[in-house]
């Protein structure tokens, strides 16, 4: 496994690579990985010649009230388990080499990063999308891979490679979860032992709108209110935001049709937890 920090190196390797008809596949990270990294990885290896692996906590996708120089870099031990997991690269630029003293470009991706999280983090998917189309440029990669868990972002990234012609092959993967269904992310790390037990609620939440759901509940007003009737039995629950939205658009829906997303953002403590599920009203369960 090779760590390459230079954007010249990286794009010299992936030339090289297509050149000799090599498959590269590209998992975008901030670094702090964990299982759910892990399992992208593991896809990644199952389908392309090479593996890049990402890790850069991008600037520009934190707001004012959120430092990213706080963000966990625990970079020997996300190294580590890159190599076991068989990735070929480390890509780890530096913020200056990304965003030179004169930089002015950014990817905007309209109307999504109006909802969900987007409506209270103005400005975070924009980076989002500028940075992924910068490392997408630098990587060359045949096929990226991101985690439902993020699905606004999932959504973006797969719209702005769209509507760019971009010629990566975007793949969305299976949310992956403890034995109590809570979504691996960074941010668990910060829970304390009560506050982790507590946390398990968001996926009850979730399983339930999806019961519902099946059941003929079709407005989701009525769902939300359950749901965050439930989620605030937890003393360290506060709800953020709980959302049914079109898949497409992600624009909350008045009635329930077919496929739609649940999804929702709750802080247990201090700490903000997000996740989904996507319903099929006809199914009721998540395909």
């Amino acid at each position: 496994m090779r760590i390459i920090k230079s954007i010249g190196q990286m794009r010299e390797f992936s030339k090289v690579a297509r050149l000799e008809n090599k498959t590269i596949g590209f998992v975008p990270t901030m670094g702090a990985l964990h299982d759910g990294h892990l399992s992208l990885i593991r896809s990644a290896r199952r389908e392309n010649d090479f593996v890049v692996v990402s890790i850069f906590v991008n600037p520009i996708q934190f707001g004012p009230k959120e430092d990213f120089r706080k963000y966990p870099c625990p970079f020997k031990k996300d190294a580590s388990l890159c190599r076991k997991a068989g990735v070929d690269i480390i890509f780890h630029p530096k913020p200056n080499d990304m965003y030179g003293p004169d930089y002015k470009t950014y990817v905007e991706v309209m109307d999504l990063d109006k909802y969900l999280c987007g409506r209270l983090r103005p400005g975070h998917f924009r980076g989002v999308a500028t940075v992924v189309g910068k490392l997408f440029n630098i990587v060359m990669p045949d096929t990226a891979y991101f985690g439902q868990k993020d699905a606004q972002q999932a959504r973006i990234i797969t719209k702005m490679a769209e509507d760019l012609n971009m010629s990566v092959k975007i793949k969305i993967m299976p949310i992956v979860r403890e034995k109590d269904g809570l979504a691996l992310s960074s941010r668990n790390i910060h829970l304390n032992q009560d506050e982790r037990q507590d946390a398990a609620i968001l996926f009850q939440a979730l399983n339930l709108a999806k019961v519902l759901i099946k059941n003929g509940q079709l407005n989701p007003g009525k769902i939300i209110r359950q749901m965050r009737n439930l989620i605030n039995t937890k003393k360290t629950a506060s709800v953020q935001y709980i959302s049914i939205a079109d898949l497409k658009d992600l624009k909350p829906v008045k009635r329930i049709k077919g496929k739609v997303i649940v999804a929702l953002a709750v802080f247990i403590g201090k700490t903000r937890l997000i996740d989904n599920i996507i319903v099929n009203r006809k199914l009721g369960n998540v395909p």
